[in-house]
């Protein structure tokens, strides 16, 4: 049991950390632009803000929105008892969550592969990126797939899906705005300490979801996921301060992340349908890609410099 849950909680962690170098290195950037007192105000109260608020809540509300019989207090009693009866009651909730969450990444993983600029590990994906305009086919072809089969087997998860599905295009809205305000940021605007750090809290706030619902395919358990999450945070949030310049160097760790994404989304839109998966599937899959994409960085880093 203790080995099952180390891995658990390290898969977690090591899932919030990948899913967040993105946020990390904007919070680097901007953090440049600001005095050094409201970077240190941002980088304690934000970090409490971003585990204990955003990461400690989401959690709850989802497990909420997948069980809206029981309130709030319910659920959170709910999450931590023991009584085998409220346990299978969760237990029953998990297709719904698991539906929303990995239609949820598979779509984020898609964005990426289709429509974001990137550095490409393989020509492949140079070619799927030219082709852009096929993410909106594919997604309305996934969703169309998806939707039919939950009807088949329960109209609810039908609904969850549709969820997952809205979820990524809000948050997906929040994203794209975001990189218009760091750009105005970076070139001068103008803006006050207070509003950068209001910013980057609602940008951590949007980013911080694809961690919390990426969680799920590790474990049901809430109080796993804020710790493994919160953990995470912590983690990342020491690079923004001390090692962020080293994590950029490695031009193909957001590649292993996407691809991780996509494959978490996979596993839990096929566990909602009955497929069952051991637990360490999750964590072994994410840590196989992380190995592949940060061992194609190091190779071109090593070739950078034997050219100098």
């Amino acid at each position: 049991m203790f080995w099952n849950i180390l891995v658990v909680v390290l898969g977690l962690a090591m899932f919030e950390i990948i899913s967040s170098v993105d946020n990390a290195i904007v919070n680097a950037h901007v953090l440049k632009t600001m005095p050094e007192k409201y970077w240190k105000i941002f980088l304690f109260w934000g970090l409490l803000f971003a585990v204990f608020v955003v990461r400690g809540l989401l959690p709850f509300l989802i497990v909420w929105m997948a069980n809206p019989a029981l309130t709030i207090g319910g659920v959170m009693t709910a999450i931590f008892s023991s009584d085998p009866q409220i346990k299978e009651y969760l237990t029953a909730s998990k297709p719904l969550l698991l539906l929303g969450g990995g239609v949820y990444l598979f779509f984020v993983f898609l964005s990426w592969l289709f429509l974001e600029e990137k550095k490409y590990a393989f020509l492949v994906e140079d070619f799927i990126h030219r082709q852009g305009v096929w993410f909106y086919a594919l997604s309305s072809i996934f969703t169309v797939l998806v939707v039919y089969i939950s009807l088949k087997i329960n109209p609810i998860l039908a609904l969850a899906a549709t969820i997952g599905i809205s979820a990524f295009f809000i948050t997906d809205g929040f994203k794209k705005n975001a990189e218009e305000q760091e750009k105005k940021i970076m070139t001068g605007s103008g803006l006050s300490a207070w509003s950068k750090i209001l910013y980057l809290e609602i940008l951590d706030a949007s980013f911080s979801i694809d961690g919390v619902i990426g969680a799920f395919a590790f474990t049901l358990s809430v109080p796993l996921i804020l710790i493994g999450n919160g953990l995470g945070a912590f983690i990342i949030r020491e690079f923004t301060i001390k090692g962020i310049n080293l994590i950029s160097k490695f031009a193909y760790l957001k590649n292993g992340a996407m691809y991780s994404i996509g494959m978490l989304g996979l596993l839990m839109v096929t566990e909602s349908f009955g497929k069952e998966y051991p637990f360490w599937l999750a964590p072994l899959n994410m840590v196989i890609l992380i190995i592949i994409f940060l061992g194609l960085s190091i190779k071109e880093l090593r070739q950078a410099k034997a050219k100098l």
